[in-house]
């Protein structure tokens, strides 16, 4: 087993096998990686057996730590249906002999969740288990099941009743720049934040994947005033943004794009995902954020990051 450090003229080969891998997103594609990339300093990695390629690795490098990748939710091992677990036990070996010739002293790993795999993708874990890696992270996101899910409340199925009753309009848009501008209104009231994303860069990821980036708006006498951008995988659709105003709140209309978003996608995919509810490495649980989105019907699913100490 070797390891060969991504370089552009590996763009073709990367994209081809991350299209044609068991646990590989649209995200991990170089056109949606590289929209950042002066944020970053890639430190992607390539492992071939002889002269095949069995898997890669999205990662960044800073000060002397290797992150699979900075910028990006999770992307730990992206392997094809030959993967077996002893391979995977030579792609970390060689991974930690690589960190100790370029003097990396720790690896910071983020496996990618179970509902993003095609096929069992979870040699990974064992592989973390056998080598001695560290927990750093366990994060709680909540997912519906979208073929069984689970009755809505009372409460939210009336909210979904008012928001069609007040004539509230669910429609796909592009109208990235007021959804943001909204969207940032909201985390800044609530969290002192604003969105990773800016509109410029959401319409470009747009314009380059019109099939996995869609922006469900809730137009209320013309004005949108809730919404939802939604990444779309093989098997699942997660809510990247959710974002309402006062009057949206009020007459139920985030509730009402989230039924017409779990509606839209519930015969073509398996899951819904939510995104996390924890700060502090998961440490601190916002039982608020998470009970809005358990209302939904949705139940916990674990993102989880591992740390690797090489020196």
């Amino acid at each position: 087993m070797r390891i060969q450090k991504y370089t552009e003229s590996d763009k073709e080969l990367w994209n081809s096998f991350i299209q044609n891998s068991k646990n590989g997103i649209f995200m991990f594609n170089r056109n949606y990686m590289e929209y950042h990339k002066d944020r970053f300093t890639d430190n992607s990695l390539l492992f071939y057996d002889d002269d095949k390629l069995v898997a890669v690795m999205p990662a960044s490098i800073n000060d002397g730590v290797l992150s699979s990748h900075g910028g990006l939710t999770y992307g730990g091992f992206i392997t094809n249906n030959d993967m077996k677990q002893h391979h995977m036990n030579d792609c970390f070996s060689v991974l930690k002999e690589y960190a100790i010739s370029n003097g990396i002293k720790e690896i910071i790993y983020k496996h990618i969740p179970h509902i993003y795999h095609k096929q069992p993708a979870e040699e990974d874990l064992y592989s973390l288990f056998y080598t001695g890696a560290q927990i750093l992270k366990v994060e709680a996101s909540t997912t519906i099941n979208l073929h069984q899910p689970l009755k809505m409340p009372k409460g939210r199925k009336a909210q979904v009743g008012r928001a069609r009753r007040e004539g509230v309009e669910i429609k796909e848009s592009n109208d990235f720049e007021s959804f943001i501008k909204l969207e940032n209104q909201v985390l800044q009231e609530h969290h002192d934040t604003k969105a990773v994303h800016s509109a410029e860069e959401l319409k470009l990821l747009q314009e380059r994947f019109p099939n996995n980036i869609k922006l469900f708006g809730a137009y209320y006498q013309n004005e949108l005033i809730a919404g939802s951008v939604i990444f779309i995988y093989d098997n699942a659709v997660h809510t990247q943004y959710m974002a309402a105003n006062y009057t949206a709140r009020e007459i139920g209309a985030l509730d009402l794009t989230i039924a017409t978003v779990i509606e839209t996608n519930k015969d073509s995919k398996d899951w819904l995902d939510f995104g996390i509810s924890t700060e502090d490495g998961g440490h601190y649980l916002n039982e608020g954020l998470i009970s809005q989105k358990e209302g939904f019907g949705g139940r916990t699913n674990i993102y989880q990051t591992y740390k690797i100490v090489i020196f």
